[in-house]
């Protein structure tokens, strides 16, 4: 729409030259034809001309009335863009009367004809203010007669380079868990079709370590037992029933062992029967076949064989039992582990608040996890105090890359740019990842290599949305509109606004704006007295520009020059 309404714009100005029906005569001359020079036709698309990636493109659609083009006359057209202080020539449009020699494109003389032209340039500063020419030399035979220059259309506009230099820079994140959850746990042996324990089982290195935690931690603020959950079970062999009841029994006998272990640490809440969860499992025959697995005896297969043949465990039981030479082994061997409870004692550590964090990254950070030095930093608002445990994590933690990559978070957000190179290639020489990646390719930006910055984020994309995003600054940058679009989507920020309307969508740009953190800043109102601009609202131009050169009093130079208002220059209200 943008160039539809440009173009109606033209049609009713001077840049757009119809004449009269001429009636030159065959036998003509340039000198004619200069005269004349006027009623050739020229609709230019954009118009103003408007930078998109670094380039300005030029489209014209053009007539040669009929009875204008002499013969036996050559016409050169010349579309320049010219400013203060030089001019750019685009490429060289030939053409040529029906008797001419050459190998121009040939205009007949009583109809004339149509012609089309594109052409673009590199941007240069200067283009900011200029006009697109048109230079028009005429030839006939030997002679060259230069025609008086056309102007075409005013440009260029600028409003591509307004894009803001936000890329997204990541912060390597923490793991850190204050609360932890963590088991102790131990295995209690039992004898024959009894809950009786087996002797020697309290000096097993198990109950020992049980033994030392709960006398260790009994009054220990920073560690809590939540539950302890016991796990009975009985050997596969006798009745079915009578296992179940076994295991029964030997959970409740796990269970008094264990309460009588919290007694005489003296922890307050031991007799809460809440805190024990009681599972009486039956016969074991999971175990068995684990065990029987593991094992090297001669009739292994065939005892395997017969667990998965006989689905039944009494059928199972017998047969394993009819081979007697086995059966004796597996006695000894497999069956006693089998009788027996297993506690887990499951409690949480419970770590160092947010200050003692803070104090013990000051005084003492050797002592510190990697995740604790990491959340520490996120527990200041000052730069340096961040920077300052970032290096001493990677200083501590030489083969953790966070360490590293985060020390070039803070000098990006320092402004030092060499040095956050320099840490997020070190980061990514510990290990090559997504999050270092994507920061290289920040900095490959902000030095101007576009090419490699989106090679660096096609490699990052894993590291989350803010990937996108940055690859949607480039596209701006290179003229990608709808690419940006795509890439920012759901973003409300200046730049994706900018995408927006540089896209065709003036409203949907306004949304996107309006939404954003930039809405209020001095460019914020720039941009929406630009997205009024585009939308003919002159309330919303003058209300913005108002507020814009308010808060950044150099914007009201820049506004008064900028095409994007040129239908409300009586009106800008700066």
């Amino acid at each position: 729409m943008h160039h539809i309404t440009m173009e109606h714009r033209h049609l009713r100005g001077t840049a757009l030259l119809a004449g009269a029906v001429l009636l030159i005569a065959g036998c003509g001359g340039l000198g004619k034809m200069n005269k004349y020079a006027e009623t050739i036709k020229y609709t230019v698309d954009p118009n103003p001309l408007i930078v998109q990636g670094d380039t300005v493109a030029v489209n014209i659609r053009g007539n040669f009335p009929g009875k204008y083009f002499y013969k036996k006359a050559q016409v050169e057209l010349t579309p320049t863009i010219t400013y203060s202080g030089g001019e750019t020539p685009l490429k060289m449009a030939g053409f040529q009367g029906e008797k001419a020699a050459g190998n121009y494109t040939v205009i007949p003389y009583e109809t004339g004809k149509d012609f089309t032209y594109s052409d673009k340039v590199a941007y240069t500063p200067g283009m900011e203010q200029s006009e697109l020419m048109v230079k028009i030399l005429g030839k006939q035979g030997n002679k060259e007669k230069p025609f008086d220059p056309v102007k075409l259309a005013d440009g260029v506009i600028t409003t591509p380079y307004l894009v803001m230099s936000d890329d997204k820079v990541l912060l390597d994140k923490d793991a850190f868990q204050r609360i932890t959850q963590h088991q102790q746990a131990l295995t209690l042996n039992y004898y024959v079709a009894s809950d009786r324990m087996l002797p020697g089982e309290e000096r097993d290195q198990d109950v020992k370590d049980l033994q030392v935690f709960l006398k260790a931690n009994a009054k220990n603020e920073k560690v809590a037992i939540r539950n302890i959950t016991i796990d009975a079970y009985a050997s596969p062999e006798g009745e079915v029933n009578m296992n179940e009841g076994l295991a029964n029994k030997r959970d409740e006998a796990a269970k008094r062992w264990t309460m009588g272990q919290m007694v005489r640490n003296k922890y307050t809440n031991a007799k809460n029967d809440s805190l024990y969860m009681l599972n009486p499992r039956g016969e074991d025959w999971a175990g068995f076949k684990a065990a029987m697995e593991a094992s090297s005896m001669s009739d292994k297969d065939l005892v395997l064989r017969v667990l998965q043949m006989y689905p039944d465990v009494n059928k199972r039981e017998q047969e394993i039992k009819n081979m007697a030479a086995t059966y004796n082994e597996i006695r000894e061997d497999i069956l006693p582990k089998l009788r027996r409870s297993e506690i887990v004692v499951n409690y949480e550590r419970i770590g160092h608040s947010d200050e003692e964090l803070t104090a013990m990254s000051k005084t003492m950070p050797d002592s510190m996890t990697v995740e604790e030095l990491l959340y520490a930093a996120t527990l200041t608002d000052d730069l340096n105090e961040k920077l300052r445990i970032y290096k001493e994590t990677e200083r501590i933690y030489p083969n953790d890359h966070r360490g590293a990559n985060n020390v070039g978070y803070i000098y990006m957000m320092q402004n030092k740019l060499a040095d956050a190179e320099a840490e997020f290639s070190k980061a990514n020489g510990i290990m090559d990842n997504p999050i270092s990646t994507n920061n290289l390719g920040v900095c490959a930006r902000l030095k101007g290599d576009r090419k490699k910055a989106s090679q660096m984020y096609s490699k990052a994309m894993s590291a989350g949305p803010e990937v996108k995003y940055n690859q949607g600054i480039i596209d701006i940058q290179n003229g990608n509109y709808g690419s940006a679009n795509s890439n920012m989507s759901g973003m409300n920020t200046f730049n994706a606004a900018l995408a927006k309307m540089l896209g065709g969508d003036a409203a949907g740009a306004q949304r996107i704006l309006e939404a954003s953190a930039d809405k209020d800043t001095a460019m914020g109102h720039y941009l929406m007295a630009i997205i009024g601009a585009r939308q003919g609202n002159g309330d919303m131009v003058r209300n913005n520009l108002g507020m814009a050169v308010q808060k950044d009093p150099t914007l009201a130079d820049k506004a008064r020059k900028d095409l994007e208002f040129r239908d409300f220059k009586d009106n800008l209200g700066i």
